[in-house]
């Protein structure tokens, strides 16, 4: 009978100390301290309109490190200056002019194509030898194949049916033909105009060494110079002069910059120059993009992003291709490649002046279908022209 009341004690004492037990750990569990809660950043405008999948890190990972997610990196927006101290400004030269001016230097780095082409039309005796010749000198200067096939042929048939002999009527007829092949019945305005509630937008494109950001800087002068209100977005954000490269130039004519953090997202610059744009009513936004190789496709890729990005605000209404004009038939790769990614809708050729190779014009014309809008001339800030057909031709061949 002792043994049961022993048992009894034991069994009364262990559910007591378990009771205890239990008790214990709730009364620390409600006054235990709350743990840390980590907030994400929301997304940033940039990637609540971007097509890309926006990344988010998993709440057990937040809850694991104990730290917060760090935000994207935020685009360094430069304001609209409004009072400007018109007397520290550059007055660009007026758009009109510059052709004009610039044409005798055209003249003279293109002699090798016309005043060749004139020489050996001129010549008392047209035969196979003196037309290879002609090939030649076309295909030196670019012309490219299917057009320096169709000029010859043209040129045998005028040349033989007309009996064409004096040097007068051999230029016009030069001229002529040239001047079809240019094709001055392409559209090559540009489409910079403000629209009724947004800026118009043109992103400027191009590889390496081209000289895009130059060309930036120089067509915002060209722009300013028709009294068109402009701000330029430094989208190459790898190249670490470019951002303070582009800040000199908008600082000359008093256009605002929107830059970036070095190595930042040039989507993210581009969409902020536009909402600058926009917000500061504008007449012309210009985004400058890094220089890329067209056969690198992630960078091709990220170049049709920042195009889609851009386009959130609005169309972009132009895409300049800036090539340069003395790679030759080599840049007609880069073009077409560029022109499938982003839709190009005009070019540029800078470097002219240094080259006897005009025939450029013509076969990235056909090339791409699109036509040559600007032309760079030379190392000045107003050295950057409209592309004007008939005075191009007339400096070949020296009219």
């Amino acid at each position: 009978m002792e043994s049961v009341w022993i048992y009894l004690l034991i069994a009364i004492g262990v559910l007591v100390v378990g009771a205890g037990l239990i008790v214990g750990l709730v009364r620390g569990r409600k006054h235990a301290p709350a743990k840390p809660v980590v907030a994400r950043p929301a997304a940033t405008a940039v990637d609540q309109l971007s097509d890309e999948p926006v990344i988010e890190a998993p709440d057990a990972f937040s809850e694991i490190l104990d730290v917060a997610i760090p935000p994207a990196p935020i685009v360094e927006q430069v304001a609209v200056v409004e009072d400007i101290d018109a007397a520290v400004l550059d007055v660009p030269e007026p758009a009109r002019g510059r052709l004009g001016r610039l044409r005798a230097r055209l003249s003279r780095s293109n002699n090798a194509l016309g005043k060749g082409l004139l020489a050996l039309l001129s010549r008392d005796s047209l035969d196979a030898a003196t037309w290879d010749e002609i090939e030649e000198t076309l295909l030196i200067a670019d012309l490219g194949v299917s057009a320096t096939a169709e000029l010859l042929e043209r040129l045998k048939t005028r040349v033989r049916v007309d009996s064409v002999r004096d040097a007068a009527t051999i230029e016009a007829l030069l001229r002529e033909e040239l001047l079809a092949l240019v094709d001055p019945s392409m559209d090559r305005s540009l489409a910079t105009a403000r629209h009724a509630d947004r800026p118009a937008v043109v992103l400027v494109v191009g590889v390496n060494g081209t000289g895009k950001t130059t060309t930036v800087g120089k067509l915002a002068r060209l722009l300013v110079a028709e009294d068109r209100t402009v701000v330029l977005g430094a989208a190459d954000t790898f190249r670490a002069a470019a951002a303070q490269q582009l800040q000199t130039w908008g600082d000359r004519v008093g256009a605002a910059v929107v830059t970036g953090p070095e190595g930042g997202d040039p989507a993210s610059v581009a969409f902020e120059a536009v909402a600058v744009g926009v917000a500061a009513e504008v007449d012309t936004v210009v985004i400058d993009t890094a220089g890329r190789l067209h056969t690198k496709v992630g960078l091709m890729d990220e170049l049709g992003k920042v195009k889609r990005v851009a386009e959130k605000h609005g169309p972009v209404d132009e895409v300049l291709l800036v090539l340069d004009a003395t790679t030759g038939q080599n840049g007609l790769m880069q073009a077409r490649v560029f022109s499938e990614v982003v839709d190009v809708t005009g070019i540029v050729l800078t470097k002219l002046d240094g080259t006897a190779k005009g025939g450029i014009v013509v076969s990235v014309q056909r090339e791409l279908g699109v036509p040559v809008k600007l032309v760079g001339l030379g190392e000045g800030p107003d050295d950057l022209a409209p592309f004007d057909p008939v005075a191009f031709v007339d400096a070949i061949i020296g009219s």
